[in-house]
């Protein structure tokens, strides 16, 4: 046996986890590529507090906690930014359900507050005029997510872990199967291979959702906030067709990236113009300015998925010392750290920070027997 536990997959989600676990047990990364090169790199990389359910809310609201800790100790190219979250109300109703947000964010202990329309101009010149308000999120933060994998693997590595390239093909015996048909023995296997992780556990239930970004060039609008319509919660957890929703954030290049799409598509890397065409569209709706800014790229990533809009999290029954990590859909970056704190929890017998249930791996989901 070469390690006390394996952990596959070098996203933030599992590097978090292998810094996590690396200062008690011996560990192994598995990585097909390097830290940070599958849905991670791709990703618009907020760490924000959602509450499409309590038990979402909870675990963003913990890992966000955590990443103001943990941002003490990264390198500077982890990027953090505290620009709050402006969630954007477009009519009376979409208001008066952003005020029942605010009782329900503060209850949990998280900051948030309802502006009216001249406070949100005020806040942000660069949105439309007619926009009723927002709820401001106020802790919320963006980063830079590839470099931070790339630290918390580092991390990993200083305390004792060791990083293995290759292609985890399946889970055999007391470990896991490679590729090239050599096997790794391990106490524990976690696996935390994003929207890959169904094809090494069979039946675990999280599909890929495509996604696409677009990163302006440099330019003249200024957006201080991460800028969310009220609408994409709908948007992100209704497992049908191809949507849109707008969500643009500021980078510190002064760059703006430009969200989001979602389709269920598979693992298809083609770019799909037209959707792209509606996300930019939609973008220009919110913030007119945007007509006139040049687009420097355009890119694709894909978000592991579940049926019921939360990530699977802790031991997989079919499997003695085998451990979940994925699922949580555009989330990865935020709940991290949570889910670090879990897994570890987990395997080292420790008390968990939060209730666990709500994430269990076998736990029911709509649309699947048991």
């Amino acid at each position: 046996m070469i390690a006390d536990v394996v952990v596959i997959g070098a996203g933030v989600v599992g590097a978090a986890i292998a810094d996590t676990l690396a200062p008690h047990l011996r560990v192994t990364i598995i990585e097909s590529d390097f830290a940070g090169a599958g849905s991670t790199g791709a990703a618009m990389g907020h760490i924000v507090v959602m509450d499409d359910s309590l038990a979402q809310l909870r675990l963003c609201h913990l890992s966000r906690l955590r990443w103001q800790e943990l941002f003490n100790e990264l390198p500077i190219d982890a990027e953090p930014v505290r620009t709050g979250t402006l969630w954007l109300a477009a009519s009376d109703e979409e208001l008066d359900a952003a005020r029942a947000k605010v009782d329900v964010f503060r209850g949990e202990g998280v900051a948030a507050e309802l502006l009216d329309e001249r406070q949100l101009r005020e806040a942000e010149p660069a949105v439309r005029a007619g926009l009723v308000g927002a709820l401001r999120v106020v802790d919320d933060l963006v980063c830079y997510p590839p470099a931070i994998a790339r630290a918390l693997v580092d991390r990993a590595i200083e305390n004792g872990a060791t990083v293995k390239r290759g292609r985890v093909v399946g889970l055999e015996g007391d470990g896991v199967r490679m590729a090239d048909g050599s096997q790794i023995s391990c106490g524990h296997t976690v696996v935390a291979a994003g929207a890959q992780s169904a094809a090494i556990v069979p039946g675990l239930p999280v599909v890929p959702r495509r996604g696409h970004l677009v990163i302006t060039d440099r330019q003249a609008i200024r957006v201080t906030h991460q800028l969310v319509e009220l609408g994409y919660l709908h948007s992100a957890h209704t497992m049908g067709g191809a949507s849109v929703a707008f969500n643009v954030q500021p980078r510190r290049t002064g760059q703006l990236l430009i969200g989001s799409s979602r389709e269920l598509v598979g693992f298809d890397r083609a770019i799909n113009r037209p959707l792209v065409g509606r996300m930019l569209q939609r973008a220009v709706e919110f913030v007119p300015g945007l007509r006139e800014v040049p687009l420097s790229r355009t890119w694709v990533g894909y978000r592991p998925a579940t049926p019921d809009s939360l990530p699977l999290i802790g031991a997989w029954p079919e499997r003695e010392n085998t451990w979940i990590a994925t699922g949580h859909e555009g989330l990865g970056i935020t709940m991290a750290p949570a889910t670090a704190a879990l897994t570890a929890a987990s395997i080292l017998g420790e008390d968990p920070p939060l209730d666990p249930s709500p994430y269990r791996p076998d736990r029911a989901l709509p649309g699947m027997s048991k």
